[in-house]
């Protein structure tokens, strides 16, 4: 049994890494506010490679949860 890893979205097969990837993204901007409203941001140094470390670690789990086991 092969397993397509894309579902139908609206009448339109999409990826679900495209989905995962999007989520991720919207997941990351919002620690981001959550971050600068307790002025933690700050502290986390260098931002270029924290947000996107933290993106793609969204974007991995959501994966895994969602399509990793199947």
């Amino acid at each position: 049994m092969t397993y397509d890893p894309s579902f139908d979205l609206l009448g339109s097969y999409f990826p679900s890494w495209m989905v995962c990837m999007t989520a991720g993204i919207v997941a990351t901007l919002l620690v981001r506010v959550v971050l600068q409203r307790l002025n933690w941001e700050q502290q986390l140094a260098p931002p270029v490679l924290i947000y996107p470390s933290l993106a793609a670690f969204f974007c991995f789990s959501l994966w895994l949860i969602f399509f990793g086991g199947r």
